[in-house]
């Protein structure tokens, strides 16, 4: 049933990386001898995936051509596209790079530890539902607080911390990030918030990896490494 549908995978590399307090963008450190960025364009292009678009911040798009996708021979991304000044705008210009497909998985450049398993059952998820997110179950306690004071204790067995890909089918996601664009985007942090501030369809959650982190400061390089040597 997934062979059937054309699967389009957008992935965001325009991190500046401040929180790193790198001169060089996140996505472009090196991460067991390799770029954060290929880890993650190297398990689309071996995942049933059919096509990759590749989001890069201005000015980083030749450098995305020739030192990631012609260096790893990576056949599968056929189009990199000029990002936006926020994720939700670099989204939005990867859908539209995307034309005729049926599932889009719009995922973070700087979460190298997707796997193929993850992909293959977040897309049979958007056939059978059209919207999906990967996540995983929260271990800790969570507090709810105001000004530095508990408010609340949410139970933890409702609560997932929610990663990428998160997967749609392509046609409803596009039009509720045009009906977001010409609205208020003030608190859109991930493409979920969008799906579901204009589609009355719900979205289901898929179980991913713990492993599969978003690298954002020195101390996930760390964990990085680690993951990269447990995985060998």
């Amino acid at each position: 049933m997934v062979r059937n549908k054309k699967i389009t995978a957008v992935v965001l590399a325009g991190g500046r990386g401040k929180r790193m307090e790198s001169e060089i963008s996140k996505q472009f450190l090196e991460l067991g001898g390799n770029p954060i960025l290929y880890y993650a364009l190297n398990t689309f292009e071996k995942s049933i995936v059919d096509e990759i678009i590749l989001v890069a911040a201005e000015g980083e798009e030749e450098y995305c051509k020739k030192k990631i996708v012609e260096r790893y021979h990576l056949k599968k991304v056929t189009d990199i596209v000029t990002g936006g000044k926020e994720r939700y705008h670099s989204v939005y210009n990867g859908l539209c790079a995307a034309g005729q497909t049926d599932i889009v998985m719009i995922h973070d450049g700087a979460r190298p530890f997707i796997t193929e398993d993850v992909i293959e059952k977040a897309a049979r998820q958007v056939i059978e539902c059209q919207a999906c997110v990967v996540g995983v179950k929260v271990k800790d306690t969570i507090k709810v607080s105001h000004e530095g004071v508990i408010i609340d204790t949410p139970d933890r067995k409702k609560l997932w911390q929610v990663q990428t890909p998160q997967c749609f089918e392509h046609k409803g996601i596009i039009k509720a990030y045009e009906k977001a664009l010409q609205g208020n985007t003030d608190n859109i942090t991930d493409d979920a918030m969008v799906w579901e501030m204009y589609s009355k369809i719900p979205i289901r959650l898929v179980e991913g990896s713990y492993f599969n982190i978003k690298i954002t400061t020195k101390e996930d390089m760390v964990f990085g490494e680690a993951i990269l040597k447990w995985q060998k």
